[in-house]
This record gives structure tokens, sequence and C-alpha cells, in this order.
């Protein structure tokens, strides 16, 4: 085998340990990060035993996971925008509004997902 047979399992690698750097630097340094992932590791279990069918299930679940993403997306959006200037500028503001907007319609899905299947 040469070297070369090797470079998509490098790739994986490389791509799997950026995503845990990512992750390990939310965590530190994003307090709404923690927070949604400590709601995610309770709507877990709650979410498969809520949920009568593998749909639901999906549902509960990947609308509470789903906020995480948004989340990590806003953050990324927010480090973009003072890494290039910490002067406030109003079409950096718009964009952290925006990404901040994009967190708010997750956690609303989330919600209409959880009383739809709970209660609807």
């Amino acid at each position: 085998m040469s070297k070369n047979d090797f470079g998509p399992i490098r790739h994986l690698m490389n791509a799997t340990r950026y995503s845990f750097q990512g992750l390990r630097y939310a965590w530190i340094n994003e307090e709404a990060f923690r927070q949604e992932v400590f709601v995610l590791v309770v709507a877990l279990p709650v979410g498969w035993i809520l949920g009568k069918n593998a749909v639901e299930r999906a549902l509960l679940i990947g609308s509470c996971l789903l906020v995480v993403v948004v989340e990590l997306l806003n953050s990324a959006i927010e480090a973009a925008v003072d890494r290039i200037d910490t002067e406030h500028h109003e079409i950096s503001g718009h964009a952290k509004d925006m990404g901040s907007a994009a967190v708010f319609c997750a956690l609303v899905l989330a919600a209409v997902v959880w009383l739809l299947i709970l209660f609807g």
C-alpha cells in the first residue's frame, strides 16, 4: 500500500480532530452552547422514552440537536465577525443578529415539535 492509499482515512481523521477542537472551544467559551448541550443531554432520554415510534423519537431528539448545531454556526459567525473588526459596524451587527435569529427559530421549532408530539 502506498502512502496515498490512506489519504481519505487521514482526511477523515483530521476532520474529526478539527470537529472535536471546535466542540471543545465552544464548550469552554460559549455559555449558550453549554446550556443547550445540557438541555440536549436531558432531551435524549426523555425524547426516547416519550416518543411512541422512531419518527417521534427522531423529531424530539433531532429538534434539540438542531438547536445545538445552529448555536455552533451562530458562534462561528460571531467569531468571524469579531475577527474581522471589533469596532461596531452596522453590517456586522446585522450578521450577528441574523445568527441569533437562526438560533431563536431553531428553539421555536424544537418547542413546536415537542408540544405537537406530546400534546397534539
